[in-house]
């Protein structure tokens, strides 16, 4: 058996963030990821991390209140205030611990730590590695665990929670080298586990990014928050995924269509143009391409940063021209980037309070997996890392004082009892039943989300998702044996998440369906404005086998009331 005051699930930031906090604190803490952490998708964060320093020649007079009410009303209105107002206060603390660190920041000629524009703000404010900067964070933060000697199980696939009367007592997990099923006891859990985005086909998630953790919490009872509110990227690197930095467009790159238009003006102020939020962008991008107005009548429009010159491009964005000439055979140097908007963050996930807290004793969340709600209906860019950083040390911190007052260890049963539902579980799946294959169910999946839970969104599309997402379900049941081997099985864990990843479509487009109106990110063509008196509130999914229950929790609202979003 595995045993650890604190046990962390996931390698990226916002669990790196909390196992450090919590280490040094004294505490006996753990965490386990199922793959290296320095392979977390935390590193794929290009942009940068916003706060208020006030460092750039045009936002001297920048503040962390300036910085909330830019992502509140980025949220299109459904953030819970008192949250945005924590992370944009942390915000600054936050980039200079991380310096203390070693991170290499981005450095202006006065050496101080640099920031440039992004989509939505009222000031330069995000701070940044070139394109690299979730890679330099990750890095940071485990070299910062390893010296505190925080203990690491990697390759470690945790497949169910222990939980007991309303309290988590820790967690089963799968040891991928071997095949080997570990109990594991812990007197806190932490899911810091990442999104979703491989519910679509067109992403620029990992591989690793099935949701899995999430779907684990949404069994054990924890409700799901806002998960219809899911963020397309409006730049991802067509025919590949990768997300092509907004920080390019906050630099002045432009979009073009295929008849050489600059066409943001259409739908923004020229003021604005390419630097509208995401949402914005992402469903101008999408309008073209539906009327025709692709490249060469194709599903892609251009960015292009040649303008931007060569020295700019090789100092900032290194990682994009890598990413073109590898993916593409493109030189963006010289050359316009095609590109889509694509699945990229999950705004919504596992419900908790701003100190991490879930409805399950003892158990925590944070990160992308969370949704605390900092981000509503539309998260700006350059806010995720934030999160991880802000939620994951103030949620490590609120565990510590936990410790103080939560209960003593499990039954022995308790642990016994779910090691042997899980082998069960495996062997159901090795056994097989049927012959339905899982790489057919989830690409069938990928093709019911791609058509009407994307950027424009209908009932009747959606409506047939959710039946069909539930047939999936049934589907499930009757799969093709399972490989059976017990060394780095990828065929059993990819089949075993699937049945998570599932739940979290149906999630996804009943919420999107049940949601009739239109706010940030969740766009109805049949319900085309934002509907204050009916849906200003967050929705919460309880699982049911017969499907989700959706339930209503009011929004937070400190000093700003909803308005009508304009840029």
């Amino acid at each position: 058996m595995i045993k650890h005051d604190i046990v962390i699930v996931g390698g990226g930031l916002a669990g790196l963030r909390a196992a450090l906090e919590a280490r040094r604190a004294g505490v006996d803490v753990a965490v386990i990821s199922k793959l290296f952490p320095l392979r977390s998708h935390s590193c794929m964060a290009q942009g940068g991390l916003n706060a208020a320093l006030g460092n750039h020649p045009d936002s001297r007079s920048d503040s962390p209140e300036v910085h909330a009410f830019d992502t509140v009303k980025g949220s299109d209105y459904l953030a819970d205030q008192d949250a945005v107002e924590i992370m944009t206060r942390d915000g600054v603390e936050i980039v200079y611990e991380m310096e203390r660190w070693g991170c290499p920041w981005s450095r202006f000629d006065d050496g101080s730590i640099a920031q440039r524009p992004f989509g939505g703000q009222s000031f330069p404010r995000t701070c940044y590695g070139a394109d690299k900067t979730g890679l330099y964070l990750l890095q940071t933060l485990y070299e910062q665990c390893v010296r505190s000697e925080v203990r690491f199980y990697d390759e470690f696939l945790v497949v169910s929670l222990v939980v007991r009367d309303g309290r988590c007592f820790g967690a089963v997990a799968y040891e991928v080298a071997n095949g080997a099923i570990h109990a594991i006891e812990a007197r806190v859990l932490l899911l810091a586990t990442g999104g979703c985005g491989r519910l679509f086909s067109h992403t620029s998630n990992s591989l690793t990014s099935t949701g899995f953790g999430t779907a684990l919490a949404y069994l054990a009872g924890v409700p799901l928050k806002d998960m219809e509110f899911f963020q397309f990227h409006p730049t991802t690197l067509v025919g590949h995924g990768t997300t092509i930095t907004e920080g390019l467009r906050g630099q002045g790159a432009y979009l073009f269509n295929g008849a050489g238009e600059r066409f943001m003006e259409r739908y923004v102020s020229n003021a604005v143009m390419e630097r509208a939020p995401r949402d914005i962008v992402a469903r101008a991008v999408q309008t073209e391409i539906n009327s025709g107005r692709g490249i060469g009548g194709e599903r892609y429009v251009h960015l292009d940063v040649r303008h931007l010159g060569e020295e700019k491009l090789q100092t900032m964005f290194p990682g994009i021209i890598e990413v073109c000439q590898e993916f593409r055979k493109i030189d963006p140097i010289r050359e316009m980037i095609p590109v889509a908007p694509g699945a990229h963050y999950t705004m919504g996930g596992i419900d908790v309070n701003a100190d991490g807290e879930t409805e399950v004793d003892g158990l925590y969340a944070a990160g992308e997996c969370a949704c605390v709600s900092v981000h509503g209906a539309n998260r700006l860019g350059g806010n995720s890392l934030l999160d991880t950083l802000v939620f994951g040390r103030r949620t490590g911190r609120a565990i510590v004082e936990y410790l103080g007052r939560a209960r003593g260890a499990p039954p022995a049963a308790g642990a016994a009892d779910a090691v042997r539902s899980a082998e069960e579980n495996l062997a159901k799946l090795v056994a097989g039943s049927g012959t339905e294959d899982p790489t057919a169910l989830r690409r069938r999946m990928n093709l019911l989300m791609d058509e009407s839970v994307t950027v424009y969104r209908e009932d009747g599309a959606l409506a047939r998702t959710v039946e069909g997402i539930r047939d999936l379900q049934e589907r499930y049941t009757r799969m093709r044996p399972i490989y059976g081997g017990r060394r780095f099985n990828y065929d059993l864990i990819w089949s075993l998440e699937l049945r998570g990843t599932l739940l979290l479509a149906e999630v996804v487009a009943a919420g999107a369906r049940i949601r009739k109106e239109s706010r940030g990110s969740h766009y109805r063509t049949d319900y085309p404005e934002r509907d204050d008196a009916s849906w200003l509130k967050h929705t919460l999914a309880y699982f049911r086998p017969e499907g989700p229950e959706f339930r209503g929790k009011p929004v937070t609202i400190t000093k700003w009331s909803p308005q009508e979003r304009r840029y």
